[in-house]
């Protein structure tokens, strides 16, 4: 059985909305956040966003449903056999997921008090404004503004996921409805805990900016590893002296960002190769997700696979180089003979002109001259864009590419392109023939 917070507890409902929306939550970025988690018409197993915002809750929880059909189906069949009784399993078992991830002790589940009352309840035949129901069949009036929404939040607490699960099974209807996305946002805030979240994130910034309504990337973070951290790159990081934290191990899934390519950003081997091939993909002002059937995508490294992204790990720039100062380092990070004289000897040797620099085709070419990889040079990408104003005809489905990885070191940069852009920050060599030449958008 569910406790029920007292109303003292549930004042921390306040720091959470403050937490979100900062001073003043404002009507037009709030109705773009009220929407349910409903899937497509046209891609059964993909989720439609309404408005520009809630993609940050939106493309994560896209990320685990995809994640777990390609556990079941292990391929692209699925498009095929999904239909309510599976979205509704699916979209209950990513909503699971990321719960799991955030607890620290109980699951605090955020709902909106069904009182009967005369200021809430409306007679069927006489509603005209997009009614709601429960699941016992009563109809609520379209929450107009933010305050008549927080207003009317309570809390289940509950031990364990069972009992979540339950929860989410009775109340599918709520999931689905014009709440359903904001209901389970706080309820993962409130899960995680609040001033954990504000210890992780290590800013004093709204989680959803103030004046576009687009979620921070501690939000994002939050959404697909169970941490509000700021930043994208692994463990931490000495940056002025302050010790900044990011992504604390290899996650579920992937993340990777145009914002890497504009220098605003580091993103690490755990976002870049996560356990299974499905990737969240950030461009200045929207998510979308890549995924693929691959699953080589996602194999244990091979040595030289580790020994170039160790190398370039010393390499923030991505100038394909190091200061050669930096050489020990790199080769203790590797395991390999890293006393000081045989540093010096093998720094006289890849540095022969004494530029004060090490290339990594030397690097590579003296200590891995077989390079081995674990990833095909061709496999399938699939990517999904949840705004159907991004898709063709207006209809969210997959886009479907051919992808190659060239042989060749040299990556042809093309700022037109922001979607080749984007996978060469996982990819360097990546190539992409889209289906119908049709590139997908990443906004």
């Amino acid at each position: 059985m569910a406790e029920v917070l007292p109303t003292a507890t549930e004042q921390e409902l306040l720091g959470v909305r403050h937490l979100l929306w900062g001073d003043e939550v404002k009507p037009d970025i709030f109705r773009r956040w009220s929407q349910g988690f409903n899937f497509s018409l046209s891609e059964s197993s993909a989720l439609e966003q309404i408005n520009g915002g809630p993609c940050a809750i939106l493309a994560p929880v896209q990320a685990f449903i995809l994640k777990n059909l390609l556990l079941e189906y292990r391929d692209l069949s699925f498009r095929d056999r999904v239909n309510l009784e599976v979205q509704n399993r699916f979209l209950i078992q990513a909503l699971l997921e990321i719960l799991e991830q955030c607890r620290i002790q109980k699951y605090y589940m955020v709902y909106l008090n069904e009182q009967n009352d005369e200021s809430t309840l409306i007679n069927e035949e006489n509603c005209t404004v997009n009614p709601e129901k429960n699941d016992n069949g009563v109809l609520y009036e379209n929450l107009k503004t933010p305050q008549s929404f927080h207003e009317k939040l309570k809390v289940h607490v509950y031990s364990t996921i069972e009992e979540v699960n339950k929860y989410f099974l009775e109340n599918i209807n709520s999931i689905r409805s014009q709440y359903g996305v904001l209901l389970f946002l706080y309820s993962v805030i409130h899960t995680r805990g609040l001033e954990q979240v504000r210890s992780e994130s290590e800013t004093s910034d709204p989680l959803i900016d103030e004046t576009y309504g687009y979620g921070s990337q501690s939000l994002i973070n939050l959404m697909i590893t169970g941490q509000a951290t700021t930043y994208v790159w692994d463990h931490e990081q000495d940056v002025g002296g302050l010790r900044l934290r990011g992504i604390a191990k290899q996650s579920q899934l992937g993340f990777i960002t145009i914002m890497e390519h504009l220098r605003f950003c580091t993103v690490g081997s755990f976002y870049k190769n996560p356990m299974h091939p499905v990737w969240v993909v950030g461009s200045d002002t929207h998510l979308t997700v890549l995924f693929s059937d691959e699953i080589k995508l996602v194999s244990p490294e091979t040595k030289s696979e580790q020994a170039r992204r160790v190398f370039k790990s010393f390499d923030p720039d991505g100038n394909n180089f190091i200061n050669a100062p930096l050489l020990g380092d790199v080769l203790q990070a590797l395991d390999l003979v890293s006393d000081e004289g045989y540093v010096e000897i093998m720094r006289k040797k890849l540095d022969t002109e004494n530029l004060g620099i090490i290339l990594l085709n030397a690097f590579m070419e003296e200590f891995f001259p077989k390079e081995e990889s674990s990833i095909p040079d061709m496999f399938t990408l699939i990517h999904y864009n949840g705004l159907p104003r991004s898709n063709i005809k207006g209809e969210v489905k997959y886009h479907i590419g051919s992808a190659i990885l060239l042989e060749s070191d040299i990556k042809s940069i093309c700022e037109s392109n922001p979607m080749l852009t984007v996978l060469q920050t996982k990819w360097p060599n990546i190539e992409v023939n889209w289906c119908d030449n049709i590139t997908p958008s990443l906004n």
